[in-house]
């Protein structure tokens, strides 16, 4: 005989068989026990998920003579028929290529016999959104009054490509991913019979690759086997077989990227172009190892939400706690539209490397993500210099003659009188000077602000939003607008920062900008 896939060789002959689709498996066989069979079925889905070997399966149950809790027997005459593809109640249709009309048609006429044996005559059009639509208005009278004994099957991966009238008629069954642990057990019983050893961490990466579809994951299990055939299957040989990278890399890359070095991240690269990796490979797993970072940087148990080991889960950890929730995000926006050019581009290399150049210099930018990353940078670089000169190691270089060279005098903060109401009001009237006078990071956050004053005559500042209410909850960037202030109007303000979700709250403060406005209006009339 002939060799067989190991996804066609492992397909599974009844329902007890199929993984990961239990909602549907239990709706369907309860369906054939209670003989309440529907005539027109929607099997919607991703690829690999089983909805045409379901359809096999049902086909077969609805007409085996001695169905079972598990669907068909398997080896009654009408199962051995359907098995061996000579059986005339079951028809399959490929509408990716009798997509017309008359095939439709020619489908019509044919369903008018009623079969020579068994109960059902079953249709199994995989594709369905590939037909024309003239071909959905042929089907769809027979759709709408079939005979009893016909049953149509329509499977697709794209199930917003349907008529409305088409899914009207139909019991819709929506197929979900397969997840990485259902995959992987299933890999291992068909390793167990096949007699080949593998590791568990590389069927793991295998399930993962295979994005939910079972049969992706055989194909690629198959693949690995043959290329270190007679050889158990570790995790370093699934790698090498799919272009994978292991976790250092991804490691390595992340600290240059935070640490800023251009030469870093394009030694990186290099030597994945060097090794003949699979660039966009490369950048949708690094894509998921910056969600891995994000999860373990947001979440309190990443025991279920994160698949890796041990050792690489406190590496993460370790870099989350050096780097910010926005930075991340940056990342993660940057390389995810990369990985959707990339698909189009001619020169991957060239894109991937100019985007990693991107990610290091976020003066490029001037999106938010860029600002906040920009002024990490900053703040590390502040810690990195006091570190410097409490640990002696950085000196202030001075004139030739160290003796006679005259230390220049350290600026003493103006201390100035305490601003009282009125004197508020007067930085609000001035507040385009003083928004002059601040950074553009400053500037940036103060565009939704409500300016009011309290009883105590302080300037309140209420937000709508939480970035910039905890941006001026720090005391340093309080600073900044209190200087400014300080040198236009000679007064020294008080801020309280505020934080008003509700939209009622907020307009009931009183905005001093408009009041202002309006009195300066008044004196004019």
């Amino acid at each position: 005989m002939s060799y067989q896939a190991l996804y066609r060789k492992y397909r599974p002959k009844d329902f007890s068989s199929v993984k990961g689709q239990d909602h549907i498996v239990t709706t369907l066989t309860n369906q054939i026990q209670a003989d309440r069979i529907g005539h027109a079925y929607l099997f919607c889905g991703t690829r690999g998920t089983g909805k045409t070997t379901v359809a096999k399966i049902f086909a077969k149950a609805v007409n085996c003579e001695n169905p079972g809790p598990d669907g068909p027997c398997g080896e009654c005459a009408m199962c051995r028929a359907i098995d061996e593809q000579s059986s005339m109640n079951v028809v399959e249709i490929d509408a990716a290529s009798n997509n017309r009309v008359d095939d439709i048609r020619q489908v019509i006429d044919e369903v008018q016999y009623s079969p020579a044996e068994g109960r059902f005559k079953v249709y199994i059009i995989d594709e369905v959104h590939m037909l024309s639509t003239s071909a959905f208005n042929a089907l769809l009278k027979t759709l709408e009054e079939p005979p009893s004994y016909l049953i149509f099957i329509l499977a697709t991966t794209e199930a917003h490509k349907i008529p409305l009238t088409i899914l009207s008629r139909c019991q819709r069954y929506d197929f979900k991913r397969i997840s990485v642990d259902t995959i992987a057990m299933r890999l291992r019983e068909l390793l167990d019979q096949e007699g080949i050893e593998a590791e568990d961490r590389a069927l793991t990466y295998i399930a993962r690759q295979a994005d939910g579809a079972l049969r992706d994951g055989l194909s690629l299990l198959e693949q690995c086997i043959s290329f270190y055939f007679g050889e158990k299957l570790t995790y370093e040989n699934v790698l090498k077989v799919l272009g994978a990278v292991d976790h250092s890399v991804y490691h390595e890359l992340l600290e240059a990227l935070m640490a800023n070095r251009v030469e870093g991240v394009i030694n990186v690269v290099g030597r994945m172009v060097e090794q003949g990796k699979d660039l966009t490979q490369f950048v949708n797993e690094f894509v998921w190892y910056l969600r891995n970072l994000l999860v373990v940087k947001t979440a309190d148990d990443v025991g279920q939400l994160v698949d890796m080991s041990e050792e690489n889960l406190q590496e993460l950890t370790r870099y989350a706690e050096q780097i910010e929730t926005e930075v991340i995000f940056r990342y993660i926006r940057v390389l995810s539209s990369l990985a959707a050019d990339m698909k189009y581009g001619n020169n991957k290399r060239v894109m991937l490397e100019v985007a990693m150049i991107r990610l290091c210099r976020p003066q490029m930018e001037q999106d938010y993500d860029s600002l906040i990353q920009r002024m990490h940078n900053l703040e590390q670089l502040n810690e990195d210099l006091q570190t410097a000169l409490s640990s002696g190691t950085l000196t202030v270089a001075s004139g030739m003659d160290g003796e006679n060279s005259a230390q220049p005098p350290v600026p003493q903060k103006e201390i100035r009188p305490e601003a009282v109401p009125d004197d508020v009001r007067d930085v609000v009237a001035n507040w385009k000077q003083i928004l002059s006078r601040v950074s553009q990071v400053c500037r940036s956050m103060l565009l939704d602000v409500r300016l009011s004053v309290s009883d105590a005559g302080k300037m309140v500042m209420a937000f709508s939003q939480a970035t910039p209410t905890e941006y001026f909850k720090k005391e340093e960037n309080q600073q900044e607008l209190i200087e400014a202030a300080g040198q236009l109007t000679g007064k020294e303000i008080s801020l309280d920062v505020r934080y008003v979700e509700n939209r009622r709250e907020m307009n009931a403060l009183p905005e001093l900008r408009n009041i202002i406005k309006n009195v300066e209006i008044e004196m004019l009339d």
